[in-house]
């Protein structure tokens, strides 16, 4: 009799590791979905609400799991975990240049993305300047770019003063050091000039 017991109780708990281990894969592919759909970064708290949970540690153990899983994975794709505990789903950059012609509708137009390359290169520059450079449209491009998060203006005196946000940074896979990012712009700048040339 006995054995029957230890029998049953073995078949009960390996019937319920076995419903964790789904629950478990569940809310992984609830993260990754969360992470592809979005397309930006997503902070614990967007995590935890996908989950339906209230737990940030179990947001940030599933997200660190998902990251480590992409990781080990020889894959065009990779999650990053960035500043303040956002994770972001990416392609890795050594396969943008193989792709780039297959996007359909780009995030700016021409006009609003020079505008932005110009803000980002020359960050912190005064939005007179942009203009004098740019011309008086540049004024459209502005309200556009603030309102995407990916540019905010500061008051100085009578002036307004101009520089990219984390948010672009982190879009654009760049450095959150000014300098760094500079230089980072700079070659891609440069690479862009190339692939024109040829």
């Amino acid at each position: 009799m006995q054995s029957v017991e230890k029998q049953a109780l073995k078949l009960d708990d390996a019937s319920q590791r076995k419903q964790a281990v789904e629950k478990t894969q569940r809310e992984l592919a609830l993260v990754e979905a969360a992470l592809y759909v979005a397309g930006r970064p997503l902070d614990l708290k967007e995590l935890c609400s996908v989950l339906k949970t209230r737990s940030k540690n179990k947001a940030r153990k599933l997200a660190k799991m998902l990251l480590q899983e992409y990781a080990s994975r020889n894959t065009a794709l990779k999650i990053l975990e960035l500043k303040d505990e956002r994770y972001v789903l990416q392609l890795k950059a050594e396969f943008t240049p193989h792709v780039r012609k297959l996007v359909k509708r780009p995030l700016l137009s021409t006009g609003p993305l020079k505008t932005l390359a110009y803000i980002a290169y020359r960050q912190p520059v005064s939005q007179k300047r942009v203009v004098e450079v740019r011309g008086h449209h540049v004024y459209g491009h502005i309200k556009l770019l603030r309102e995407m998060g990916l540019v905010v203006g500061e008051r100085r005196g009578r002036l307004t003063v101009l520089r990219t946000t984390e948010y672009f940074a982190d879009y654009f896979g760049l450095s959150h050091d000014l300098s760094t990012m500079k230089r980072q712009l700079k070659k891609v700048f440069q690479q862009e000039m190339t692939s024109e040339e040829k």
